[in-house]
């Protein structure tokens, strides 16, 4: 675009121009907002919604969903292609479907995401980081934990 410009700037001929030569600007535009792009949730407790949005900039693309027969938070680790591990939280509702919340390198991060999130919705808190050894949360002694900031 910039050597047309320049062309129609130092001659006297017309800019004439055509779609290819768009083509260049409409790849690194794509490749750009590939690089510009966030994946969030946007949760409205008091309504039981949520939204997983993409976002590019000001452009959120993503629909309301609503969820009204929550059963349980789980917080759980997926292992990565270079061998160390991603936590997630999920919200499981309506017997086997879930809701993926949230991602973290970080247990206690991701923990007190779940944690916080189950007290909002006053449903329970499955720690899921141990493959075969499922444990649900007891809350109040997480609870007392937070309290007195000794949080393993």
């Amino acid at each position: 675009m910039g050597y047309k410009i320049f062309l129609w700037a130092t001659t006297n001929r017309p800019l004439g121009i055509r779609i290819i030569d768009f083509e260049g600007v409409i790849y690194f535009t794509g490749i750009g907002a590939s690089f510009c792009s966030r994946k969030r949730i946007h949760i409205d407790i008091s309504n039981s919604r949520f939204r997983p949005t993409i976002e590019v900039g000001p452009l959120k693309i993503g629909s309301w969903q609503t969820i009204k027969n929550y059963q349980y938070v789980s917080v759980f680790h997926q292992p990565t292609v270079d061998g160390d591990y991603i936590f997630e939280v999920n919200l499981w509702y309506d017997n086997n479907k879930h809701f993926e919340l949230y991602e973290e390198d970080n247990y206690k991060e991701a923990f007190l995401i779940g944690f916080e999130l189950s007290e909002q919705l006053n449903i329970d808190l499955l720690d899921a980081t141990v493959p075969n050894d499922f444990k649900w949360i007891d809350k109040d002694e997480w609870k007392a934990k937070i309290a007195s900031g000794k949080i393993d």
